[in-house]
């Protein structure tokens, strides 16, 4: 069973998961080796995201959410890093770290239940991107506890298509002394 995404720090919450911001050529074969590397060694992936980094077609950034309880982090960086494509590894801490996730859900409405769903959507931030007079697609970019919540809070609706995207994170911005 895959364990619930940490979704911040307290003292009594053991950290599940590291974030792992690895810069890397953007070159063919290059996340086949990164999925290559941890499938043969047994590493557990939760999420993965990947996009062209700043704008530039060289490279790109992989985001790489991994089950702390597979491996130690030392071992899964000292991997990464022998891989000849990887640029650059941060480890970002949750608490140093602005993490973001994209909820798409598809549901069926009717008369009955439509204000529900509109209801629900409102009351966790969500937008409404699509409607038809038999469905509704609402969305969500937020913090993983925030898609979280809105998931919960649609199970008890019947007829629902969802998908989440991987976690992207980048470190939080350092407050300067004159700001």
């Amino acid at each position: 069973m895959t364990p619930e995404p940490f979704v911040g720090t307290t003292d009594a919450t053991p950290v599940r998961h590291h974030i792992l911001s690895v810069l890397v050529e953007n070159k063919a074969g290059v996340l086949a080796r990164i999925a290559g590397l941890f499938a043969r060694r047994g590493f557990n992936i939760y999420s993965l995201a990947v996009a062209p980094a700043e704008g530039n077609a060289r490279f790109s950034r992989v985001t790489i959410v991994v089950d702390a309880e597979s491996a130690p982090l030392e071992q899964i960086v000292g991997q990464l890093d022998k891989l000849v494509n990887v640029v650059a590894i941060t480890d970002l801490a949750p608490r140093d770290a602005i993490e973001r996730e994209l909820l798409l859900a598809t549901l069926s409405v009717d008369d009955d239940n439509r204000g529900a769903v509109l209801d629900v959507a409102a009351n966790n931030g969500a937008s409404i991107v699509d409607v038809n007079g038999a469905s509704v697609t609402v969305m969500l970019a937020g913090t993983p506890g925030a898609c979280d919540e809105l998931e919960k809070a649609l199970e008890s609706f019947a007829d629902v298509e969802l998908q989440r995207t991987g976690r992207v994170a980048l470190p939080r911005l350092v407050q300067t002394a004159n700001a």
